[in-house]
């Protein structure tokens, strides 16, 4: 998907600037990254707010149209005022086509309603993580990757490892192991102990000796 989004430069800078820029109707922001010096820009309220209703604008390469000159960025800060509907300030990244990109990814799930471990045994569907943070060349950026649940079964999990990617894109994880991304949690306990141990348990069986009996 390709998404355009219109700046002009700003000239004024400072806090008092900023403010008039809001009153009437314009939203500051900032333009770094590359080999160009950062750009001071501003935008339209109303154009932006309808940008970043949409779960897209967070995650795509952007068109940025500064002027009538087009350049590739990444949304990567928005600031919000604490109760009204107002954009009070955004960040955008220059990015460059032959380079790759870290951006976080939404997870989109399907088919949980038909899972055997919801369908069949009641379960319920736990997302336990919503993104995740890939590394690709811009051109091979996804808007989201899928998630598909139609085989959970009662107690199973789906692991970062196990998602389908799309070619080109790696997920860049930031920790040790391999973060449950799903599961299907049945009513009165938790997920089966397969997901929480590494092998099959093993059952310990302890002998207990009776007393030799006096004679």
């Amino acid at each position: 998907m390709q998404i355009e989004v219109k700046a002009t430069k700003r000239e004024v800078q400072g806090t008092g600037a900023s403010r008039r820029l809001r009153r009437a109707g314009r939203v500051p922001g900032i333009l770094y990254g590359g080999e160009s010096q950062p750009q001071a820009i501003e935008f339209d309220h109303n154009d932006l707010w309808q940008h970043l209703r949409k779960e897209a604008f967070y995650s795509s390469v952007l068109n940025l149209n500064l002027d009538g000159a087009k350049q590739m960025c990444l949304l990567r800060d928005v600031q919000r005022h604490p109760f009204r509907q107002l954009i009070l300030h955004v960040d955008f990244q220059r990015i460059d086509a032959t380079h790759k990109i870290h951006q976080k990814v939404p997870l989109h799930f399907i088919n949980g309603d038909v899972a055997p471990g919801v369908k069949l045994h009641g379960g319920m569907v736990q997302h336990v993580t919503n993104e995740v943070d890939v590394k690709c060349l811009p051109a091979d950026l996804p808007e989201f990757i899928e998630v598909d649940l139609k085989d959970m079964d009662a107690g199973h999990s789906i692991h970062m490892s196990g998602l389908k990617l799309p070619a080109g894109v790696e997920i860049v994880h930031h920790g040790e192991g391999d973060p449950v991304v799903a599961t299907v949690v049945v009513r009165g306990g938790g997920a089966a102990s397969e997901e929480t141990t590494e092998g099959p348990a093993e059952t310990q069986i302890t002998t207990e000796k009776k007393p030799a009996e006096k004679k």
